[in-house]
Parts: C-alpha cells; structure tokens; sequence
C-alpha cells in the first residue's frame, strides 16, 4: 500500500496516512488502502489496540478535493461506480466516501480501542474520521474544522452524526455553520477530544495511551465498547453514513460545489447561489 502505512509493537498497531503533499487527503486508492488495513487491524486478533494517524505533521483533511476536480482516474473508479469519471462530481465523492464510511463502522464495531492520535490539521472527514475513533488525543499545534460549508457541501465521513453526541446540540450547529477552526485547547474544553500533549511528547504518549490499552482485559474492553456503542445509538450509525453519503452526492453534483471547489483552488472567496 503506497499511501497507508501499518506498524505493529506487540499488541498496538499503527495505521498511518502518508500523503503529506496533498494535506494527507484520500483519493480512492488510498481510501480503499485505508478501508482494507482498518478492517485488517480491526479485525486480528494480535492487536489489541490501535493507533490512527496522519505522518508528517497532518492528521487528514478527507476526501483529495483536487484529485476529484481533475476527474479522477478512470482505472481507479470501476468498482463501486462504472464510469464514475464521466458522471460529475458526486460520483467520484461516493467511491471514496464508500471506503470511508466502511471503514468507519469497522471502527466502531471492532472489539478493541482505536485512538485518533491528531498531531496537525483535522479537517473536514479528517475530523470525522476522528470523531468515529473510541478516543481522540491530540499535539498542541493541532486544529480541527469542520469546514463542508467551504467548498458548499453538506458533510459526511459520521462529522453530522458523532458532532451532537459529543458537544450538544447548538455547539454541533455552531461548528458546523460557522466552522470555526478550533485549537486543540479548545476542542479538549467543549468535550471534541479527550487530551492533549505538548508537541515533543506526543508520540511518546499516544503509544504510551494505546499500550496501557493493549494491556487491559481484551474481551471486558470490547464488550463494553459494545454496550456503550447501543446505550449512544450506534446501531442508527450505518443507516445515517447512507443518508450523509447520499447528500454529499447531491450537492457535489450542483453548482454551488462547482463554484466551491474552483474558488478554493483559486483562493478566492466562493459566490454562491441560494439553489
């Protein structure tokens, strides 16, 4: 796997993103690279518990915003939509998203802890994917964004369904419609995150969290991540990821995205229309 990186330390597991040049975004290989070592990860019975992370100083900041304005790769986009590099945007969105939201609930039904470990930007599905993570420690220097609204889309990777059960209702509004960029001091205030590390230490107690978690009893771990999973209603979680899924489509397919997607890399403000 070129982008998606895996290191195993007995019964921790690190799966990392390595696409530092593109802010560590996920074009389709990668996000079906990442799908295919979560579910792995997830589901061996040698890790006990897993780290996920961005390298080079990002977290992730979703889905490749230029790779789906160039169209894709046509080779890249047979499986889950034939001829997707044809079809517009929301196409090319919904093959990536697909790996995603998969790996997403595999996250949360795993027997065992996975932790976020966000040293730099968490962005967009970077932030989502976070949020569906069983705990989110983060560097000093990092940030989180919702950031949809930037480019007119509606949000996905779980950032609508985990935003409210883990800040409250109007704080989710707030950080959805205003999308504030909150340092990691601020989301460790409003419940966002559960910790944060000076930068120098970071990697030391990310691992240091996830080994005392390899060492706790397995099956009590898992078992009670399950109970906890149904007492939140993450049995709504699949059923929501198809409902994200499929208004992320619609409005990447509409002109307000279009517009979006050239302002920002344009880096100009976007002049949107009321649809």
């Amino acid at each position: 796997m070129q982008h998606i990186h895996i290191q195993r330390d007995g019964g921790v597991a690190i799966l990392g993103i390595a696409r530092r040049e593109r802010m560590n975004s996920l074009d389709v290989e990668t996000a079906r690279d990442f799908r295919q070592a979560g579910l792995a990860l997830a589901r061996d019975k040698d890790v006990r518990a897993v780290i996920v992370r961005g390298e080079g100083g990002v977290f992730c900041s979703g889905a490749d915003l230029k790779y789906i304005r160039a169209g894709g790769k046509p080779e890249d986009l047979g499986y889950l939509a034939p001829g997707a590099a044809h079809e517009g945007y929301g196409a090319i969105f919904k093959q990536i998203l697909e790996y995603i939201h998969s790996t997403i609930s595999e996250i949360r039904r795993a027997p065992k802890p996975f932790i976020a470990a966000v040293d730099g930007p968490a962005a967009a599905g970077g932030l989502g994917i976070a949020m569906a993570c069983d705990l989110v420690v983060a560097s000093e220097r990092s940030w989180f964004e919702w950031a949809y609204f930037k480019t007119g889309l509606t949000g996905a990777e779980s950032s609508t369904f985990f935003l409210p059960r883990l800040v409250g209702f109007h704080k989710a509004m707030e950080l959805a419609l205003l999308s504030p960029r909150l340092s990691a001091r601020e989301a460790l205030a409003i419940g966002l995150i559960n910790d944060v590390f000076r930068d120098a230490e970071f990697d030391e107690k990310a691992r240091s969290l996830a080994q005392r978690l390899a060492e706790a009893p397995t099956a009590a771990v898992g078992t009670a991540k399950a109970l906890i999973n149904r007492a939140s209603g993450m049995d709504r979680l699949d059923v929501h990821l198809d409902a994200e899924l499929a208004a992320l489509e619609r409005s990447a397919n509409g002109p307000n995205f279009a517009e979006g997607i050239d302002a920002f890399f344009e880096k100009r403000p976007p002049r949107f229309e009321s649809e």
